[in-house]
C-alpha cells in the first residue's frame, strides 16, 4: 500500500469515527408490537374485569364504576381517537361504541344515555382465560382472534368470540383500538 493510499484510507476512517459517535446519540423510537406485551395486555383486561365483578359485588356499583374507569384509560385508546368497540350483549341503535361513555356503560350500567345496559362487568365473573387463534403481529400494531372463557360465581362458563386489535401509543403503551366480542354461532 503507498503512504497516498494509507493516507486515504486514515482520512476516510477519521471521517467516519464522528459520524459514527453522532450515531451512538442518535434516538431511535421503536414502536413495535410484541407478543409477549400482547399476551399481558389480555391478561390484563381480564384480571381488570373480574376486578370491576368483584368490586361491584363487595363495595358497589359506584366503586365498581370508578374502577372500570381508570381501566378503560388504561387500557382503550379513546384518548387517541375513537376505538372501535362491538360488545358481546348489545342492540341497536347502540350496538357499537365507538365513545369512551359507551364503554363505561357497557361494563357497569348505569348511564341514562344507554338505557339497555346493566353492566356486564358486574355480573359476578371470577375468573378470565384467553385462548388465542391467533395473533397477528405487523410493527405496531397486533391483531388478535380466540375466544374469552369467563366463570360466573355459580361456575358456568360463557366463552365469547373476541378479536382486538392493539396499537401503541405516544408513550409506547399499548392500546385496545378495536374490540369486537360475540357469542359463537350455535347453528340455529
Amino acid at each position: 500500500m503507498s503512504i497516498r493510499n494509507s493516507f486515504l484510507t486514515a482520512a476516510a476512517l477519521a471521517a467516519f469515527l464522528p459520524a459514527t459517535a453522532a450515531l451512538a446519540q442518535t434516538t431511535v423510537v421503536n414502536q413495535a408490537v410484541t407478543e409477549t406485551e400482547v399476551l399481558a395486555a389480555q391478561r390484563a383486561w381480564c384480571g381488570a374485569l373480574v376486578d370491576i365483578s368483584r368490586t361491584g359485588e363487595t363495595q358497589g356499583q359506584a366503586a365498581a364504576k370508578a374502577l372500570a374507569e381508570k381501566v378503560i384509560d388504561a387500557a382503550y385508546g379513546y384518548q387517541m381517537g375513537a376505538v372501535l368497540f362491538k360488545p358481546t350483549l348489545t342492540v341497536a341503535p347502540q350496538t357499537f361504541r365507538t365513545t369512551r361513555a359507551g364503554a363505561l356503560a357497557y361494563f357497569v350500567g348505569g348511564d341514562t344515555a344507554f338505557p339497555k345496559d346493566t353492566g356486564f362487568a358486574l355480573k359476578g365473573w371470577t375468573k378470565c382465560d384467553i385462548a388465542n387463534s391467533a395473533i397477528f403481529i405487523a410493527g405496531d400494531s397486533a391483531t388478535t382472534m380466540g375466544n374469552v372463557s369467563i366463570t360466573g360465581k355459580d361456575g358456568k362458563v360463557t366463552t365469547v368470540d373476541k378479536t382486538w386489535k392493539f396499537v401503541k401509543d405516544d408513550a409506547g403503551k399499548l392500546r385496545i383500538v378495536v374490540h369486537h366480542s360475540s357469542l359463537p354461532y350455535t347453528g340455529s
